[in-house]
């Protein structure tokens, strides 16, 4: 086990539950059971280790509490890294496991890793109130939401456990009697698995469990702006009884952590969502050794509401996809097109649902909005409509910072949208709701594939001709047809385009993680 001390410099109007939530939670356990020590500090002795006899290493370099409650001003808790330690960069690239450790998960039978993964599913499902707490508490995302995301959670572990015994060969025929062909597979080896802080226990899953199932050797890198839920769940991959140095978490910044884990000579593969301009940093680095990449990454995902659309209907889907964690999630609906005959009486109705969204704490009962997830975020936000604004669109509903101050934003609809705004090209990532109008199928079509992004996609619609029409011509990887609401562990996950490569989820979410090997026998 190694640990690595920081000191916080608490800064800001944090109260008394972000104090207390890091000292007790993550400051309980005491310096000397630690079998290596990375950096000691005095005042607030808060370790970021696990205690549960799994090869776990955390590295807070850079942790951003960003709310706990509604006084947060959304100021950075930094740890004090002493240069004269040994840098963060070689630490995180010596926790590359050595093949010894890849031979304990692959030396367990098909059958064994899926027990194991059964019980994680089982313990995560059982945890997933405390888990839910933590990762609201870390992050400002609803309880409702955390809770629910930790309990679907599970059924990826489930469904990767089902699989684990069922990875098959294939025997070839072939026109020569002296000869047997036949393939199989065999684990891909050590993966790094990279994931933001926005779904962090479900993004972790999408990798974590196929990557087990297939018998690999996992590196997990948590986002530092909110790590919290990933301790919890080091405790119960140990408790599971998952082989000690078979998963790794380590958290920091891009430069001490993602780097040198991505470009680490003994990295087989690398599976990261987040960013497309990080992404393209991620398969520089992993060409030094041609390590296999699996991205799933941002979009700029079009919602389409036709003129035949049951509107009340598209409205909910709306509410879903756009407004889901403040509209912080990679599948958000950013650009809404509404055909012109039923644009005006669309716009009224979804302003009039979002003007009854409850802004405030995420413990709150019957909160719908909780806080963005850092300063960042607001300024990108008030930047976005700000554009817009200029350039002629108007405010429906909301469009400025909420009066509880800190962290909460308005939700928003703003309508008038045209393609030259900031909000039709960049991510928002925010709870911005822009409207634009358009008057046939062929036009709008054009419009929502014109974009480098190609991950998800929604439309509502009756006719069936158009159904069909509208689903094929759409250039992503995913399509909501009549829904806003597309996430599921059977199905394929993944965008085209620049949105990603690869897909997670499914029968072939496993496939990443496996090598096909072909065997020629003479007789």
């Amino acid at each position: 086990v190694v640990t690595h001390h920081c000191d916080l410099e608490l800064k800001g109007l944090f109260g008394n539950t972000a104090v207390n939530f890091y000292q007790n939670y993550l400051g309980k356990y005491p310096l000397e059971e630690a079998d290596r020590v990375i950096s000691t500090t005095e005042s607030y002795a808060t370790t970021s280790r696990t205690l549960w006899d799994i090869d776990v290493t955390v590295i807070p370099n850079a942790v951003d509490i960003n709310r706990f409650n509604l006084q947060n001003d959304g100021k950075v808790i930094r740890d004090k890294y002493s240069s004269k330690d040994e840098p963060l960069a070689l630490f995180v690239g010596r926790l590359v496991p050595h093949k010894g450790i890849g031979i304990l998960i692959r030396s367990l039978t098909y059958t064994e890793r899926g027990k194991l993964l059964f019980k994680l599913a089982d313990l995560i499902e059982k945890n997933a109130d405390k888990i839910g707490e933590i990762e609201t508490k870390d992050s400002g995302k609803l309880l409702a939401e955390t809770v629910t995301q930790t309990k679907y959670v599970s059924d990826y572990y489930r469904y990767f456990a089902g699989l684990a015994d069922k990875i098959e060969g294939s025997t070839l025929p072939i026109d020569k009697k002296d000869m047997h062909v036949y393939t199989t597979h065999y684990p891909i080896g050590v993966v790094a698995a990279v994931v933001p802080w926005n779904a962090q226990m479900f993004l972790t899953a999408t990798k974590l469990a196929p990557a087990l199932a297939a018998g690999c050797s996992v590196i997990i890198k948590a986002s530092e702006i909110a790590p919290c839920a990933m301790f919890e769940l080091s405790k119960l991959i140990h408790e599971a009884g998952f082989p000690k140095g078979v998963v790794s978490i380590v958290t920091g910044d891009a430069e001490n952590c993602s780097a040198p884990l991505t470009s680490h000579p003994d990295i087989d593969r690398i599976a990261f969502t987040g960013g497309t301009d990080t992404a393209k940093k991620i398969i520089q680095n992993s060409s030094n050794n041609f390590a296999a990449t699996n991205l799933e990454l941002g979009g700029k995902s079009p919602m389409i509401i036709f003129d035949d659309a049951d509107l009340d209907k598209a409205v909910e889907g709306a509410l879903i996809s756009k407004y889901r964690n403040n509209g912080q999630t990679c599948v958000c609906a950013n650009r809404i097109y509404v055909q012109s005959g039923v644009y005006d009486a669309f716009a009224k109705k979804l302003a009039d649902a979002v003007n009854k969204m409850k802004v405030g704490d995420g413990f709150e009962s019957g909160v719908s909005s909780g806080p963005l997830i850092n300063s960042d975020a607001v300024d990108k936000v008030e930047e976005h409509i700000s554009d817009a604004l200029e350039k002629g669109a108007k405010i429906l509903t909301g469009g400025k910072r909420h009066e509880l101050g800190g962290l909460f934003f308005e939700p928003t609809v703003i309508t008038g949208v045209t393609s030259d705004m900031m909000v039709t090209n960049d991510e928002t990532f925010g709870p911005v709701a822009p409207l634009f109008k358009f008057d046939t199928e062929e036009d709008v079509i054009q419009q929502a594939n014109d974009t480098i992004f190609g991950l998800a996609s929604y439309f509502y619609a009756r006719d069936l001709s158009r159904v069909y029409r509208v689903s094929e011509a759409l250039e992503y990887g995913m399509v909501g047809i009549n829904t806003g609401l597309i996430s599921t562990e059977v199905a394929p996950f993944g965008g085209v385009k620049q949105s990603g490569i690869g897909r997670e989820g499914s029968h072939h979410g496993i496939e990443d993680y496996l090598e096909m090997k072909y065997l020629c026998t003479s007789i």
